[in-house]
């Protein structure tokens, strides 16, 4: 294969986040965008979970956690400061992100609890980036696809809530041209499509 393949989904943050590594890196891909409803048997064969991001490298090697492709593509490794944050990302403020904003996915769920518990880590990093020196471009790209999903649930609620520094973070993120790049439309790939090469230096 030409380069590196990148199994993707565009509205997914983790898949986001992988993306993102991408275009900061340069790092040519072929970008195979997924219909998670219609999985290409391609990457169900070389990772059977079937979530996304999957990259397969040029020597076989499969990287299934959007963390480590991004650990790969900047070789990027984790100080104490950023895996505490990570975690706390990934595990609580991803578990109350799902009940907040799917809460008919789950039995016996106040969203309005789980938006609650989900301030408090937001308030937190707040407190985060008015603090020096400020996060690292790779932390901030691993964490902010989250905050951006938890925020476009109700906007409205969200841009008057006491986190100024999360807001002007977020909005510079999303107003940024590497997420431009990474958030771009593709069609669905189905087998015998013609190559699209993603973020290309």
């Amino acid at each position: 294969m030409a380069f590196p393949i990148l199994y993707s989904f565009r509205r997914c943050p983790y898949a986001m986040r992988a993306r993102m590594s991408i275009v900061r890196a340069q790092f040519q891909v072929e970008l195979r965008e997924v219909i998670l409803r219609d999985r290409p048997e391609h990457m169900m064969e070389i990772s059977p979970k079937g979530t996304v991001p999957v990259l397969l490298l040029a020597d076989g090697t499969v990287i299934e956690e959007s963390l480590e492709i991004m650990q790969h593509v900047l070789d990027w490794t984790l100080s104490e400061e950023e895996q505490h944050w990570v975690s706390r990302n990934d595990d609580e403020f991803k578990f109350h992100l799902d009940r907040y904003k799917y809460p008919n996915r789950y039995e016996d769920i106040d969203e309005v609890e789980h938006r609650t518990a989900a301030s408090l880590y937001l308030m937190d990093l707040d407190e985060r980036l008015a603090s020096e020196p400020g996060i690292s471009e790779a932390l901030s790209d691993a964490l902010f696809p989250f905050v951006r999903q938890f925020a476009n649930h109700d906007r409205d609620w969200f841009d008057v809530q006491l986190w100024s520094h999360v807001l002007e973070w977020l909005a510079k993120n999303l107003e940024s041209e590497a997420f431009k790049v990474c958030m771009k439309k593709h069609k669905q790939w189905v087998a015998g499509d013609t190559a699209t090469t993603f973020a290309p230096s």
